[in-house]
């Protein structure tokens, strides 16, 4: 099949300058979401109608597999649709898709392209319905005595009758493409909002003699498209509240399912513990036995089996082995590869550094670009200083090496296996195996000292 997905609209209600299918739901656009579904059912042909703000819709979502036309002038879904016909191949049916309508199912718009296949002797013109308890502001599903649907009226053109009807028209259709640029060119757009409506085409699809069809989500929230930001902000916590139960069901323990935002994808071993309000971003992947304190926030991290990650830990781009313990108020920055029963305490960042098997460093601390053996103890304060105003340099560290607190290691600089640094050094020069470092520092004491007092005022 076409598949294609209408996204020229301005989107008023978002107050942004920002074209409302680029809002981000879960972290990405509102469209590719729609493009991953569509993908999903392995289209002929995929367009993507941009409109407003169509740069930066393009740009947003270029792929070798889409391909974008343009409506100049937003007149309607119709018209929108009509922008696509040069690029669709008319020996398949089309799917029309909205690049604002995030959360359909691949196995919904499957059921509706399945209904339309056996429809008939001709091919059938499919609609995506649904049933609401409150159908105001849609389009009403208009049937016969015999249940066939006839056409569909939209909100501002039905008559009291008609605004009865619950269920409505959520413009995902799948029609037959040969016959659609003639159905197209014969809209009228003498409504209410004197636009060429999609839904009109069904009235043309039925002259025509090819069977209508109906098909209906599991859920309505499928069908819920984005016109504001309160809106946005609701499908969010729906895709938010999916993610949760899926996460429940295959075994993870969630604190509250309600305070758990994932934005992109979380894979899980078996016993692992999430705290609340956590927030991961990208591929994740917390191994068996994986603790997650609150607050904290993952992006693009693989955690190793049985470790702790407590409250307030912020990991990117890094890989945690296993039984490490990290934070509270630990940061892991990218390019940060930490070996098993490594400890990162509180206030101490790593970034672009591999710290070997057992290593610590436990309190307010700074490891940048460096290379960290087994078994060393980072003490208070300590700083690899690797970046000279113009360039970045390593700092090497030997297995078995204790660094006393308040230590600079000034790169690029090697320090030796079995090194102990003593408390405040700062060491610039190569260091060898099993000695002892420290700058030459005298203390006086003195007698008869008066500590100054805050005068009175």
């Amino acid at each position: 099949m076409n598949i294609v997905i209408l996204a020229a609209g301005m989107g008023k209600r978002m107050h942004s300058a920002l074209p409302k299918v680029l809002h981000p739901l879960a972290g990405r656009p509102l469209l590719s979401h729609v493009l991953d579904t569509a993908r999903t059912l392995e289209p002929t042909r995929l367009v993507v109608v941009i409109g407003h703000g169509a740069d930066a819709v393009r740009a947003a979502v270029a792929a070798p597999d889409v391909q974008f036309a343009v409506q100049h002038e937003q007149r309607g879904t119709g018209h929108a649709l009509a922008q696509a016909l040069p690029l669709l191949d008319t020996s398949v049916p089309t799917l029309v898709l909205y690049g604002d309508v995030p959360l359909t199912r691949a196995s919904t718009l499957k059921r509706l392209a399945d209904a339309a296949r056996v429809a008939g002797e001709k091919a059938g013109y499919g609609i995506l319905t649904v049933t609401l308890d409150d159908p105001a502001g849609y389009g009403r599903i208009v049937r016969d005595a015999a249940g066939k649907v006839v056409r569909i009226v939209e909100q501002k053109d039905a008559s009291e009758a008609e605004r009865r009807i619950a269920e409505i028209n959520t413009g995902i259709i799948i029609t037959p493409s040969a016959p659609l640029a003639s159905w197209l060119a014969a809209l009228k757009n003498d409504n209410a909002q004197g636009e060429f409506y999609l839904t009109d085409v069904v009235e043309h699809a039925i002259a025509a003699g090819h069977p209508v069809v109906t098909a209906q989500p599991d859920d309505e929230a499928e069908t819920l498209g984005v016109n504001s930001k309160q809106q946005l902000a609701e499908l969010e916590r729906v895709y938010q509240r999916n993610v949760a139960e899926s996460l429940l069901v295959a075994g993870v323990t969630l604190a509250d399912p309600s305070r758990i935002d994932v934005r992109g994808t979380l894979a899980c071993g078996r016993d692992v513990f999430i705290d609340v309000n956590c927030v991961f971003e990208g591929d994740v992947t917390l191994a068996d036995n994986v603790t997650i304190g609150p607050n904290c926030v993952i992006r693009q991290a693989a955690i190793g089996a049985g470790t702790r990650i407590d409250a307030y830990t912020h990991i990117e781009n890094a890989r945690v082995g296993a039984q490490a313990v990290l934070g509270p108020y630990a940061r892991l920055r990218p390019g940060t590869q930490l070996a098993d029963e490594v400890h990162v305490g509180n206030f101490v960042e790593i970034k672009n550094a591999n710290i070997g098997h057992g290593s610590k460093a436990n309190h307010l601390s700074y490891v940048g670009d460096a290379d960290v053996g087994a078994g060393v103890n980072i003490g208070a304060g300590t700083i690899t200083c690797n970046y000279d105003g113009a360039n970045k340099h390593r700092t090497v560290i030997g297995d078995n090496v204790f660094v006393g607190s308040d230590t600079q290691l000034v790169a690029p600089v090697r320090v030796g296996r079995g090194v102990t640094i003593a408390a405040g050094t700062t060491v610039w020069k190569d260091v060898a195996d099993d000695m002892l470092v420290l700058n030459e520092k005298s203390q006086v004491s003195k007698s008869g000292y008066v500590r100054p007092v805050k005068k009175k005022k």
